[in-house]
């Protein structure tokens, strides 16, 4: 198990010791993280399939691929 320091408001962490009990803290803020991570990724696949859909932003892409060798000799030397 780590330990992280984080900060937060002072009242908000006046209201977290009011309401959560001590012992229950730390899983509370982990399943709290683990939420918002879930929540991140979710929004990021949604970015990555639209972006694979967008057939102007594919085709352009297509077109730079011509420069991928650019430079770069088969030969090792």
């Amino acid at each position: 198990m780590e330990r992280l320091l984080i900060s937060v408001p002072n009242a908000l962490a006046e209201k977290f010791r009011h309401y959560v009990p001590e012992r229950q803290r730390s899983k509370v803020i982990s399943h709290l993280i683990e939420e918002e991570i879930e929540r991140r990724e979710e929004a990021l696949y949604k970015c990555a399939l639209a972006v694979e859909k967008d057939v102007a932003l594919n085709k352009e892409m297509d077109e730079w691929d011509v420069t991928l060798k650019d430079g770069l000799n088969d030969e090792e030397g």
